[in-house]
């Protein structure tokens, strides 16, 4: 009998370990005082989850541009905050802001008047020439064989995986800014997406695209049926604007003459730093950066924000794509979703 007793308890405490190291493998799941008290909730998230990764594209170039690096740079920020890992981001910017002799704060990029650098510890995956629309493709579709230059790191992604792109540059009709040619088309990037969902190597995934006419790269083109969801920073036909510029206010330090971020990134950054994901839907935050990026709805200086592919997904929470900061449990969301 204590033969038996013996092998029994071995076998339990190497199922526990297996499965604590199985666990452990995945991304750490937090829970907050606020969810003890919902049952089954590491299986349930854990079996939602998947992996989050994360493509963040500053798509120009030169000082003058500052703002857009700034916003990627920020993004970085608070995806790691949120419990991402750097295996999981993949970063593309020229990298000519921070050391650039322009640059009022030598290796320091801001993207707020009173910010915090945003620019430490961000890594340097794809810099300089190596932003290319090609390897931006390579690393959507997790195709390392048709990298070129750069870190070599793509989204190596699953079928139960959540994937999360921020863009921000210059737009025009059907087309997004890169720093190298060719630019990105509207039609080849579809088609990309398309590809990407075909393959089944995502649950789900979620672009912000800032750029004037950043509508026009969606409208009428992106299937529902592809589990994407998308915000725009403009509809189709109109501009979108900068922040913290100068002659604004509030303006950015007097030493800088550039303006520090982008209206909409900014929005839905600032919101995203401050609320706690885990209860704040997709929804909520597109209501609420639609209403800052209209200027409080008078598209003076503003643009209309806009939504596509099946959003369906927005009612989910943001933590899903962008993690969660411990810090904001207990805070509530910025909007009541209806």
């Amino acid at each position: 009998m204590d033969r038996f007793l013996f092998l029994f308890i071995w076998t339990a405490l190497t199922v526990k370990v297996v499965t604590a190291a199985r666990f452990q493998a995945d991304e750490e799941l937090i829970v907050m005082p606020s969810e003890e008290s919902r049952p089954g909730i590491i299986g349930d998230e854990e079996s939602r989850m998947g992996t989050r990764w994360a493509v963040l594209v500053a798509g120009s170039s030169g000082y003058g541009n500052y703002r857009h690096q700034a916003d990627v740079c920020h993004a970085y920020q608070l995806l790691r905050t949120g419990g991402l890992k750097d295996e999981n981001i993949v970063v593309f910017m020229y990298d000519d802001i921070a050391n650039n002799p322009a640059n009022p704060r030598p290796g320091v990029i801001i993207n707020s008047p009173d910010g915090e650098d945003v620019y430490a510890g961000v890594p340097k995956d794809y810099t300089g020439r190596d932003v290319t629309v090609s390897n931006f493709y390579a690393v959507l579709l997790g195709n390392k064989s048709a990298i070129i230059g750069g870190s070599g790191k793509v989204v190596d992604s699953g079928p139960n995986d959540h994937i999360f792109v921020f863009y921000s540059d210059h737009g025009g009709p059907g087309v997004l800014g890169m720093p190298t040619n060719p630019n990105l088309f509207a039609d080849d990037f579809i088609e990309v997406l398309k590809q990407k969902h075909a393959a089944g190597s995502y649950r789900e995934m979620v672009l912000y695209i800032e750029a004037c006419e950043s509508g026009s790269i969606f409208e009428g083109l992106l299937p529902e049926s592809l589990k994407i969801y998308v915000t725009t920073a403009s509809n189709a036909e109109e501009s979108s604007w900068g922040t913290y510029c100068p002659g604004m206010n509030p303006p950015p330090p007097p030493e800088f003459h550039t303006c520090l971020g982008d209206l909409y990134s900014v929005s839905w950054m600032e919101d995203s730093d401050v609320h706690n994901l885990k209860q704040e839907t997709l929804k909520d935050q597109y209501k609420t950066v639609k209403i800052r990026t209209s200027n409080l709805n008078t598209y003076i200086t503003g643009s209309h924000v806009m939504q596509y592919g099946d959003v369906n997904i927005s009612r989910e929470e943001l933590y899903l794509y962008m993690g969660f900061h411990p810090g904001n449990d207990g805070v509530t969301s910025s909007t009541s979703e209806n």
